[in-house]
């Protein structure tokens, strides 16, 4: 049987054009709105893989990449999808299935969409929506989303750098402009449009009033952690769900941090301010800010060091 014969994964970030999109993650026009940073059709970037896609070393040694636990759950499939999102304007207002919900609604194969977000910069003011206003009844929320006026239930929440929120699938959501933010989520991409703003529909940004109808709860979103702080080398806690964990990590110069992927599941590693060396059995890999890595399942124990400065990363790993 073939063995993944890498252990650190370096990412080639993907980028989207999005209509709210801005010019942080990349100069463009159109402007990029988000960077699909880690995922199955994710290509690596280093070594001996270099040119492959994750999906396709899946094939090779799901076990090896995934990590036996995570491999024993989710098989073949990589399960998490991992952005950065650039918002320079209101994105639309959204929600997602549940798993059971997409199997009946997408297909029998498919992920319900529960995500959290960390942001990285909150201008002045920034605001986002989550989750709908205390007291709401359904039958309020249905006619709201039927008559376009689903921002007048939607609950508003003034967000700051650091601040997390966990999305669990069927809560009413819509990011605000003024936003730099990395957002981990359920290997789905089925998105039910509730509002747009009054931008045009085209074929690319249609409203799903009825989908919308059928899989969003009148349940308030869950409480902002604010602001997430990890000490001067060490790990702290962003969001837990039944899907993923989420760390902040912080590591100090001539402090490297000791990590241990205990062979259960992968980790990945996204570096949000500084440069950071990964090493383990022998490999070393380079990331500069806003760079991406799997740490694969099998590598076991693996070191993070800052490379300058104090360095901050976002460590996800699959529930």
């Amino acid at each position: 049987m073939a063995r993944l014969d890498q252990r650190i994964l370096k990412l080639e970030a993907q980028y989207r054009e999005r209509v709210w999109g801005g010019q942080r993650l990349k100069a463009a026009n159109p402007p990029i709105g988000e960077a699909w940073i880690a995922y199955g059709p994710s290509v690596v970037a280093n070594g001996p893989n270099a040119g492959k896609t994750v999906d396709e070393l899946i094939e090779l040694d799901g076990a090896g990449l995934l990590g036996a636990e995570a491999s024993a759950r989710y098989g073949k499939r990589f399960p998490l999808l991992i952005k950065f999102l650039d918002c320079k304007d209101w994105l639309s207002v959204q929600v997602h299935p549940n798993d059971e919900q997409a199997r009946r609604l997408v297909g029998p194969n498919e992920f319900g969409k529960t995500e959290a977000w960390f942001f990285l910069e909150a201008e002045p003011d920034a605001r986002i929506l989550a989750g709908v206003k205390a007291g709401t009844s359904r039958d309020a929320l249905v006619a709201a989303l039927r008559t376009g006026k689903v921002v007048d239930v939607a609950e508003t929440l003034p967000i700051h750098d650091g601040d997390a929120l966990l999305i669990p699938a069927g809560t009413l959501h819509a990011l605000g402009p003024g936003l730099l933010l990395y957002e981990i989520q359920q290997a789905s991409d089925t998105t039910y449009r509730a509002y747009d703003w009054d931008r045009p529909m085209s074929a690319g940004r249609k409203l799903h009033i009825e989908e919308s109808v059928e899989v969003t709860t009148t349940d308030p979103a869950c409480d902002l952690a604010r602001p997430v702080v990890a000490a001067p080398t060490g790990a702290a806690r962003a969001v837990s769900c039944d899907y993923f964990d989420l760390d902040l990590v912080r590591v100090a110069a001539g402090e490297p941090l000791a990590s241990s992927t205990g062979g259960r599941a992968f980790h990945i590693v996204s570096v949000v301010d500084g440069r950071v060396e990964l090493r383990s059995g022998g490999e070393a890999v380079a990331l500069d800010c806003f760079e991406t890595a799997i740490v694969s399942g099998a590598a076991g124990d693996y070191t993070i060091s800052a490379a300058g400065g104090t360095a901050r990363l976002l460590r996800a790993t699959p529930a």
